[in-house]
């Protein structure tokens, strides 16, 4: 599979276009994302946006079943769907990331099937090999009254139901392609339901994440649950140790951990996450799988967390740095 990138920008500010001729998007300026925050309205979740980069980007790839084979300025094409105004194959996408939580932006509003299976995902998400990124997200037409579906393919070439900084990126790159004023939302549906982003004047993007899930059989979790049916403060044995955890939903699993019976206090620097991440992600009390949050208390008003994200490994932390501790904390 050869790759060539026949245009690639990633500044703090996009300033100027060059799209393709394709459905790439057309905006003079994309809308970026700034820092993170989250605000906790009643039970309710909103969350602004990130810092993001885009890359606007054509992808000329000739496609293998096995690999990758390298990286020219210009490529044959192969394997992937025709495009309506090139008789090679060629799959145009947007990069974004926010705190480097990074996404392969897809425009696949003509179809409701992805424009590339989950093995060629994989092969686009290998750092070494590919573009590289934590997953796909495509565009798609809207269901039920929505303005559009998304779906992601993670690195690993599974499908999670959502993901709160990927449909960050979803709406400025949807925003890009219609090009739209920035003060807008969008209706998204996804497999955790309804998710309504609204880019808001100032380039910041804000997400109503809904209400926490914290019902085991929900999440799900097999855990032992309290008698309101919430997980806090399970025990779960991992790698020798006894974990102290906690289990929420913002619409995919979730398992935050602040201590371990033989430490009151993690030192998340000290973790091999490569090695104890897919343990916690692979645990038989997880039948969907789940992402977990290794966090250290800092201060009264300051943690330090690590995660290690179901289908993509370890990412950089993102929204979630501040809604699920502060579920787990609220929650306790």
């Amino acid at each position: 599979m050869a790759i060539a990138y026949a245009y690639s920008l990633a500044t703090s500010r996009i300033t100027s276009w060059q799209p393709f001729k394709s459905n790439a998007p057309t905006s003079s300026s994309l809308p970026l994302l700034n820092d993170i925050c989250s605000v906790t309205s009643g039970r309710r979740l909103y969350l602004p946006s990130t810092p993001l980069i885009a890359r606007p980007t054509a992808l000329y790839i000739s496609c293998s079943n096995t690999m990758l084979s390298g990286v020219s300025s210009k490529g044959s094409v192969t394997g992937f769907p025709a495009d309506s105004n090139n008789k090679k194959d060629v799959l145009h996408f947007v990069k974004y990331h926010g705190l480097g939580n990074d996404f392969i932006l897809v425009d696949n509003r003509d179809s409701m099937e992805p424009k590339i299976s989950p093995e060629q995902a994989i092969k686009l998400c290998d750092r070494n090999f590919g573009v590289g990124a934590d997953g796909v997200i495509f565009a798609m037409p809207g269901v039920n009254g929505t303005d559009y579906s998304m779906r992601i393919f993670n690195s690993d070439g599974s499908e999670p139901e959502m993901c709160g900084n990927g449909i960050r990126c979803m709406a400025c790159f949807v925003a890009g392609l219609e090009n739209s004023p920035r003060s807008k939302s969008y209706r998204i549906h996804t497999g955790a339901g309804l998710i309504v982003p609204k880019l808001q004047e100032d380039g910041k993007v804000m997400v109503d994440m809904g209400q926490p899930i914290l019902t085991a059989a929900d999440i799900p979790t097999k855990l032992p649950k309290r008698e309101d049916g919430a997980v806090v403060k399970a025990e779960l044995p991992v790698d020798g140790k006894t974990w102290i955890v906690t289990c929420v939903s913002m619409g995919n699993p979730h398992c935050v951990t602040f201590s371990h019976k033989d430490s009151e206090v993690l030192d998340i620097n000290s973790l091999t996450l490569e090695h104890v991440g897919p343990l916690f992600e692979h645990h038989e009390m997880f039948p969907a799988r789940t992402n977990t949050e290794f966090v250290q208390i800092i201060s009264s008003s300051h943690l330090r967390m690590r995660v290690w994200e179901r289908g993509a490994g370890y990412t950089v932390p993102t929204w979630r740095t501040r809604i699920l501790p502060t579920n787990r904390g609220q929650k306790e």
